[in-house]
């Protein structure tokens, strides 16, 4: 069967039967759908009869908040790859002052539905169609769909799952509602939204009635996050946010703030009533409180959510589903789309490596070159050039025992009259060289340049690759590898592009923060994945 892009799966299994029932049904579901997963929830709804199939509110329960949390970490287990999205439009406790339908007029979503997925039970074949056509109607009457929506039964892929059976002679459990907020509150990164970000979000949506207020950490929260330079601007993850509440709660008024401090708005909003806090949040929480309490506000209502497992983690990685370790699985990744570079040829396929004093440039330099690369070491290129005084530049930058003098370095060579005559001057041998090499039949160059992006080397290149170390990282190495004090070394980083304004033009990022034996592994993703690249823009052409 075709795949779609995006569908909405209907689950109408009893809630206390669901959590059996996600795992083999999201893996179904994830052989059909290849981008974005709506769930909608109707335990208990009757496709087999159309007169009983009519969207109705369902009561927010402690156990709809469970099933979500699960929902999410299977998710993440079998289908990561996929944007799932559990919708509450139809999730709101009865009363006389909402209308009887939750859908009065059918809702649109960011991504129309082309196909509708259910886990309904045909146990008579000849009903498929009745059903098929029964579930396109409910559907339609809830949101706004691709006029060729297509319908699937997933059920006849789950006849591996054991039939659930009711005891007649057990009481029926007792369902235990869910308390509710008029306002709530929450705060966090929000970095590249994953499953731990959607629990806490939906469970959030759950519980506040009106208005829901998010800070979103900005600048100084940022400082010492790992891979900070990796982190989407505050700008591209508001927008990511409005976009998935809007879909999951559309009559909640969300407000979204930037948080550049700890406590942020919480501490002074007098309507608040619930913050949502993880184990791992919970301090904070309770920080909120206090605070609250000094500014004679009432203390907030902590909701505490349950940390995902991340299945997936590598021995580097935390052990919850978290922005930094999905940051760390990007590196050595394609973060941009390649520039068209027609005026390049395919081969040698150059890869510009660039990055900040410290940051372990030419130690990937030499990986690389290991792996076969040519390396085209830039900064070496530069000792026979000269000045406007015809003397070579190493003659200001180097020792008595003709080795480099690096704090003479970090003084001189970004002076802009000394620049303009060199770098040109080694863009000329940098060309030669790559030219050498693909006389020779070389497949890849590797250009270890310092001031690639400074310089504009970087139309010579197919790639840009920068490698980043956090500022108190890289003074550390420079001061120990170079005798300097640490102000010489935050001068000569500062003097330099930023690692935030580097990977703005990175094809691939990198970093020698951890162990050596992590930085190779890093590197042979990287490597293997250029390969394929070549590989696939060979083929095109």
């Amino acid at each position: 069967m075709s795949m779609f892009s995006t569908g909405i799966l209907v689950l109408t299994s009893p809630l206390h039967t669901l959590p059996l029932r996600i795992a083999p049904v999201l893996s179904s579901a994830a052989q059909l759908v290849e981008r974005t997963l709506y769930v909608h929830l109707h335990p208990g709804l009757n496709l087999g009869k159309e007169c009983q199939a009519r969207p109705v509110y369902i009561p927010p329960v402690v156990d709809l908040s469970k099933l979500i949390t699960r929902l999410y970490n299977n998710a993440a287990d079998i289908c990561g790859h996929l944007d799932v999205r559990v919708l509450l439009t139809n999730v709101h406790a009865q009363s006389a002052t909402i209308p009887n339908c939750p859908f009065p007029t059918p809702q649109p979503l960011s991504h129309s539905p082309e196909v509708v997925l259910t886990d309904f039970p045909v146990l008579d074949t000849s009903q498929t169609h009745q059903v098929t056509q029964c579930l396109q109607k409910y559907t339609g009457r809830c949101y706004v769909c691709s006029p060729a929506l297509s319908s699937v039964l997933l059920h006849p892929q789950l006849v591996n799952l054991e039939q659930e059976k009711v005891d007649p002679e057990k009481p029926e459990e007792t369902v235990e509602a869910m308390k509710t907020y008029n306002d709530v509150v929450v705060g966090g990164t929000f970095d590249r939204l994953h499953g731990a970000h959607r629990t806490l979000l939906n469970i959030s949506c759950l519980l506040a009635n009106r208005r829901f207020l998010i800070g979103v950490c900005d600048q100084a929260m940022l400082k010492r996050k790992v891979l900070k330079e990796l982190i989407e601007p505050y700008s591209v993850r508001v927008e990511k946010l409005q976009e998935f509440l809007h879909d999951v709660k559309p009559s909640l008024e969300v407000e979204i703030v930037p948080l550049n401090d700890p406590l942020g708005v919480s501490v002074e909003d007098p309507l608040l009533e619930c913050i949502v806090v993880s184990e791992e949040t919970r301090k904070g929480g309770e920080a909120v409180n206090k605070k609250r309490i000094e500014n004679g506000l009432p203390a907030l209502v902590l909701h505490e959510i349950q940390l995902l497992k991340d299945a997936h983690r590598s021995e580097i990685e935390e052990e919850k589903i978290s922005s930094s370790s999905l940051r760390t699985r990007l590196l050595g990744t394609l973060l941009t789309p390649l520039k068209d570079a027609p005026d390049l040829p395919l081969l040698p396929y150059v890869i510009g490596l660039t990055g900040g004093s410290g940051s372990g440039k030419s130690s990937i330099a030499k990986r690389l070159e290991k792996l076969g690369a040519v390396k085209i070491d830039c900064d070496k290129l530069g000792h026979g050039c000269t000045c406007p005084e015809q003397q070579p530049i190493t003659k200001y930058i180097q020792n008595e025992d003709k080795t480099i003098n690096r704090r003479e370095l970090g003084k001189k060579v970004r002076l802009k009259a000394l620049t303009d005559i060199v770098w040109p001057e080694i863009a000329l041998i940098v060309k030669n060289r790559i030219q050498q090499a693909r006389e020779e039949g070389k497949q890849v160059c590797v250009l270890d340049a310092a001031v690639l992006l400074e310089a504009g080397w970087n139309d010579m290149v197919h790639e840009v690759w920068v490698t980043v170390i956090p500022e108190e990282e890289a003074v550390s190495r420079i001061t120990e590898r170079d005798g300097v004090s640490t102000e010489d070394a935050l001068r000569r980083l500062h003097s330099q592009w930023s690692n935030y304004k580097q990977v703005q033009y990175a094809n691939v990022a990198l970093t020698t923060l951890w162990e050596p034996e992590v930085t190779q592994k890093q590197v042979l993703k990287a490597w293997n994945l250029l390969q394929k690249r070549i590989q696939q823009r060979g083929a095109r052409q």
